[in-house]
């Protein structure tokens, strides 16, 4: 089924040195942008991550650092890719766990001004779990009756999980609205206010007195309550090991709950 479209949307994936969203670089990224008329535009391109690729990693992608060593740094290629996202809402399989806070973070490291706070964001793994419970080898086997190949490799993922998403507004009419608001509503398990999850809202009606913590000794309390009472718990924040987007999140809304 043809996506029915606001805005732009981006289906990306990237393959990385590791799996933690705060320390990770970017080797490769992979994107088909489709416009609400239906055109497409794609690239692959390979980034230098400025530090060694993990052999456990080059297992599962195929990527060294022999393939990148002469491949611009992401910091060089940020600007570009900025522009290419700009405006558009993104989807990806797994990517609001991982991929789109890897990319934000990555942003932020390159100084580019990088904001997702209005896009939609489709996450076409957790709609495959929510209604099958698999990987997405098996997704595009169940939806689309064909052998992903070429797994792991950022083009063949991002262009499997295009069609996946296309192929589940097909076989579940019923239950799935080709509109990307109810799409990337459904694909969320909770509302993040940080793409870590670090800090999540109530409910779908986002009030910022009840945003929640989501971790450590004061989860399930109010952000707002913590502060009142813990005054060393922002600056325990800023000096821990957390994710760049997480940190100024918890900045912005230090000031905004102090002027409410």
């Amino acid at each position: 089924m043809k996506l029915n479209l606001k805005n732009p949307i981006i289906f990306f994936d990237l393959e990385t040195t590791g799996l933690d969203t705060a320390k990770s670089r970017i080797v490769e990224i992979s994107y088909i942008k489709v416009h609400p008329n239906g055109n497409e535009e794609s690239a692959t391109m390979r980034i230098n991550p400025e530090c060694h690729i993990p052999e456990v990693c080059t297992e599962v992608h195929g990527i060294t650092d022999e393939d990148v060593a002469d491949c611009p740094t992401f910091k060089q290629v940020a600007p570009d890719l900025a522009q290419v996202f700009k405006g558009c809402d993104i989807a990806g399989f797994n990517s609001n766990k991982f991929d789109v806070p890897l990319l934000v973070e990555e942003m932020l490291r390159a100084g580019v001004d990088f904001d997702i706070s209005k896009r939609k964001l489709v996450d076409v793994q957790n709609i495959y779990h929510k209604l099958e419970r698999r990987t997405l080898i098996a997704a595009y086997k169940y939806y689309c009756g064909k052998d992903l190949t070429d797994a792991h490799s950022a083009d063949a993922d991002t262009r499997a999980t295009y069609e996946v998403l296309q192929a589940q507004l097909d076989m579940y009419p019923d239950q799935l609205e080709n509109d990307i608001d109810f799409l990337a509503d459904f694909s969320c398990y909770t509302y993040n206010v940080d793409l870590a999850g670090r800090l999540i809202y109530k409910d779908k009606e986002k009030k910022i007195e009840e945003i929640m913590i989501n971790f450590g000794k004061y989860k399930g309390e109010t952000l707002k309550s913590v502060f009142e009472r813990d005054l060393g718990y922002y600056n325990w924040i800023m000096n821990a090991d957390f994710p760049e987007n997480t940190k100024q999140v918890f900045t912005q809304l230090r000031f905004k709950l102090a002027n409410k």
